[in-house]
This record gives structure tokens, C-alpha cells and sequence, in this order.
């Protein structure tokens, strides 16, 4: 009757200690990243703005060390963003940010750009 009971024990134990590692090997985490006043020189009045745009370039990484995929990068993250807009071919008002994601088996980096897109003249 008795090693019932410790294979109980056992087994909630080890559904405890599970739960527990997983909660405490993921989260995620933002950092920021810089501020430019463009991406290419423009003068005041130089161009057409068309709106807010933002990107993104990721890279995914198989249990937080071994990368999957390539990638995050800024330069990526400004073209992405460049491409929601057709005529777009700068950005204005530029912030840059990263955050990271990790969970048990893999884990993501970011590169976020936020900016105006504009067309020069």
C-alpha cells in the first residue's frame, strides 16, 4: 500500500516540476533599438509622406541555440517596411526596437522599424 502512494507522489511531482520549467523557460523580452531622423537624406519639403509603415525581420533559433532560419536584421526589417507602400522609397521619423520570444523548444529574435513612408521628388 505504501509504493502506491510514492508512485502518486512521483507522478504529481513530476507533472509539478514540469509545469514549472515550462513557465520558467518561456517569456519574452523587448529592448529598444535606435532613432533616425531618415533612412537616406532628404531636405524638408523634398518629399511626399504616404503614411505610417512598420516592419519586421525574424530569426527562429531550435531550442534556443541552433538557428533555423536566417535572418533579423535591420537593413531586411526597413526594406519590408519600404514595401507596403508602392512609391515608397525612404522612411522618415524612424524607431527601431527588438524584442526577443522563448519557449521550451525554440525561441525568436526580431527586428521591428517603425516609420512615415515617403516619396522623394
Amino acid at each position: 500500500m505504501m509504493r502506491r502512494d510514492r508512485s502518486k507522489w512521483w507522478t504529481r511531482g513530476g507533472t509539478v516540476a514540469v509545469l514549472w520549467v515550462a513557465t520558467f523557460t518561456a517569456g519574452c523580452m523587448h529592448h529598444p533599438g535606435g532613432i533616425a531622423p531618415s533612412t537616406k537624406p532628404v531636405v524638408p519639403g523634398g518629399y511626399t509622406e504616404l503614411g505610417q509603415v512598420r516592419g519586421q525581420d525574424c530569426v527562429y533559433h531550435l531550442l534556443g541555440l541552433i538557428p533555423i532560419t536566417g535572418g533579423n536584421e535591420t537593413r531586411n526589417a526597413v526594406a519590408d517596411a519600404l514595401h507596403t507602400k508602392i512609391l515608397a522609397d525612404a522612411l522618415v521619423e524612424v524607431t527601431v526596437d527588438g524584442y526577443y520570444q522563448y519557449f521550451i523548444l525554440f525561441s525568436r529574435a526580431c527586428t521591428q522599424v517603425y516609420g512615415t513612408a515617403v516619396e522623394t521628388k
